[in-house]
């Protein structure tokens, strides 16, 4: 526990001025981000005597190593880069919302030539109206198909309307009646834009447009007595009004306005918001935060509108915001959602009348959610708390194994020989923590060895961190989502269900998650003792002896410790013992996913990838040259010189290299003597268009036996 009077700024450093501070621990994890009107005010309330601190302060202060700050020129900056730095550091002691779901949207995609209606959910792309929140992704669907009647939009994935475009026949929906068919011709591009803008001012409640002009084009149908076409259009104007049923008119006059309300209690704070658009509830969401600082319902509020209109811009953002308690001061918040949407915004208290009538039915919204959360994570810290006690009762460990990391090791039959480390902290994953190794020390099967390999490289890496000895390189550990020989590609190429949004590179040293920079309480292994004494040698010639080593057998779920020669047996029913299983089922999981995908990448592996010098530009130029490696084999080293930027050399070296991997002799069937599969002719010759012989040497033979 650190004393804030260690760290504590001199008399007169800190500025007088607005600015935005945070603080970081001993290992420059940043901890707490904060705004301020007068930096110099605001710190000074954290450097007090503890015992009058709030206790979340104090354990703040006192986790805390160092302060910092950064002075702007106003409160809307501060407001700015405050919810900037939150995002990107993700610190502990600060108020963050859990989306309880990630909310489907109804998106029409106006930034393509034939905007299609779809169910999107993540991060809004440039182009792309959305409507909702909706609760449901059916709710959605129900919704379009009633509205495709009259507004016959693109709805199909962009292969199924070029497979129709190419074909000339359109999907089933075309046929029916609930689609232009802009994909075989039947409406310009420009008719269907359109019905596409039609659709949107439909959603965006502009309604009594097209059912007064619906109800007119049907009088005037029967009139003329085309009453099957009148009848279509009667039932046309029932769908409308059935979509419109899904959202009654709440507030008068369409209004466009978001309702946040906040149930809270000491320790947790629910936040509902609905968004009402045309007068109509559009959409809900709910969201759940722990109180991990001091904090008014005012700033809840404040943390509240950062996140929802944070990534937001122009109509995104309503004219009106009804909260139900104001931020302070609320002209800096007031003045950035008017940036964000571009023009003027109210945020306010509804007082009375129709709008606080719907604010107390968002209010009790809130209240039961936050009742239904509680419910739920109550039964949830139970058992996590009782897993992690009885863990350390049985491997007499001095507190619960709050950090837990697990270790396999997966191959084939000794080939592509990988390793997987899988994090859980409170005893749930920790994605963003996951890593991945290849074993490079040696080749072939040997669990024990490259047990030993991986806890040493992990840990070594963690000491080189701790000591603060220089920059971390990537040659021997491989983050998650990283390629084999280290270079580091794109971490969002990894598999979308281990993906974690906290995840934002963990390679700076600037405050940031970095990779192997904590250590774990308890290291898991998947094995017995033989790989138990290989993990807890690996931690003693390192010098690490603080941290408790298990391994858990598959045969009979046995625990064994490395200082025993018999197992450690939990009871079956053990709640320990489940979250042992769940955390070695997933490093095997994890393990074994890699080991497939760098085993199917080797076998996807053709001739070409054995030419030294040949990079994937050019190989792809060889292949569009020739069409295929067949015809490419059979080339003479003058026509592989066409190829641009292909010389003499290379196409020597790529002739011999096509001729090593030559297909295998052809199959014949011993019984009536045919030829099964026959082989292919190769005419790599070491002179210009002339063969080789097929009893040349290696090197040099291109015809197959």
């Amino acid at each position: 526990m650190a004393d804030p009077s260690s760290y504590r700024p001199k008399p007169g450093q800190i500025p007088d001025s607005p600015g935005v501070y945070r603080f970081r621990d001993e290992h420059r994890r940043v901890i707490y981000v904060g705004k301020a009107k007068s930096l110099r005010q605001r710190l000074a309330n954290y450097f007090q005597d503890l015992a009058g601190l709030h206790p979340r302060t104090r354990s703040m202060v006192t986790t805390a190593a160092s302060v910092e700050w950064t002075v702007v020129s106003t409160e809307v900056e501060a407001l700015q880069l405050e919810y900037s730095w939150i995002k990107e550091y993700d610190p502990r002691f600060n108020v963050k919302y859990r989306d309880d779901k990630s909310y489907p949207y109804l998106a029409v995609t106006m930034n393509e030539e034939f905007p299609r209606v779809q169910v999107m959910r993540g991060h809004k792309k440039k182009g792309v109206r959305y409507f909702g929140p909706y609760a449901h992704a059916w709710a959605i669907r129900d919704t379009v198909d009633l509205l495709l009647r009259v507004f016959p939009v693109r709805t199909c994935s962009a292969g199924v309307f070029k497979n129709a475009a190419r074909t000339g026949r359109p999907c089933l929906l075309g046929y029916i009646g609930k689609c232009a068919a802009p994909c075989v011709g039947r409406v310009s591009p420009e008719d269907h834009r359109e019905l596409a803008d039609e659709f949107c001012d439909f959603m965006t409640g502009r309604t009594g447009t097209y059912l007064r002009r619906l109800e007119k084009q049907m009088t005037e149908a029967a009139e003329e007595m085309e009453y099957e076409r009148a009848a279509r259009l009667r039932d046309d104007i029932g769908a409308l009004k059935k979509a419109m049923e899904k959202n009654a008119v709440v507030l008068a006059d369409a209004t466009d306005a978001d309702l946040i309300a906040v149930a809270e209690d000491e320790l947790e704070a629910a936040v509902q918001i609905f968004h009402v658009r045309g007068g109509r509830v559009r959409g809900q969401r709910g969201w759940v935060t722990d109180k991990v600082e001091e904090i008014t319902t005012g700033a809840l509020v404040e943390h509240a509108l950062q996140q929802l209109y944070g990534e937001e811009t122009g109509d995104a953002v309503p004219k009106e915001v009804l909260v139900p308690a104001l931020p302070d001061p609320v002209e800096p918040v007031q003045e950035w959602l008017t940036g964000r949407r571009g023009s003027g915004v109210s945020l306010r208290i509804p007082q009375r009348g129709d709008k606080r009538a719907l604010m107390e039915t968002v209010e009790r919204n809130a209240q039961q959610a936050l009742v239904l959360h509680k419910t739920k994570r109550a039964s949830d810290l139970t058992t996590r708390s009782r897993a992690l006690e009885e863990i350390a009762d049985a491997l007499d460990l001095d507190s619960a194994p709050l950090r837990i990391e697990c270790y396999d090791i997966s191959h084939l039959q000794g080939d592509d020989v990988v390793a997987s480390m899988v994090v859980f902290e409170d005893g749930l994953a920790r994605k963003s923590e996951y890593r991945r190794f290849q074993i490079k020390g040696f080749e072939g099967q040997d669990d024990v060895r490259s047990m030993h390999e991986v806890i040493t490289r992990r840990f070594r890496r963690y000491l080189a961190e701790k000591e603060r000895t220089g920059e971390w390189t990537d040659e021997d550990e491989e983050p998650d989502g990283e390629t084999g020989d280290g270079t580091g590609s794109d971490p969002d190429d990894r598999d979308p269900k281990d993906r974690d949004p906290r995840d934002r590179g963990l390679k700076d040293e600037d405050g940031r998650p970095r990779r192997f920079a904590y250590p774990p309480q308890l290291v898991v292994v998947d094995g017995g003792k033989p790989q138990v004494a290989a993990a807890r040698r690996a931690l003693d010639e390192l010098g690490i002896d603080d941290i408790a080593v298990c391994g858990l057998a598959k045969r009979l779920e046995e625990v064994w410790l490395p200082q025993d020669d018999d197992p450690v047996v939990l009871p079956r029913s053990s709640e320990g013992l489940y979250l042992l299983q769940r955390v070695r089922d997933e490093a095997h999981r994890f393990a074994i996913t890699y080991q497939r995908s760098k085993r199917a990448k080797r076998f996807r592996a053709g001739p070409l990838d054995d030419v030294p010098g040949l990079g994937e530009t050019r190989k792809q130029a060889l292949i569009k040259h020739f069409g295929s490696v067949k015809k490419l084999r059979a080339a003479t080293i003058d026509q592989i010189r066409e190829v641009p930027g292909i010389g003499r050399k290379t196409a020597e070296t790529i002739a011999v290299a096509l001729a090593r991997a030559a297909p295998p002799a052809p199959a014949v069937n011993t019984a009536t003597g045919e030829i099964i599969e026959e082989g292919e002719p190769d005419t790599t010759a070491g002179s210009p268009g002339e063969p080789v012989p097929a009893g040349a040497p290696e090197e040099r033979r291109g015809q197959e036996p």
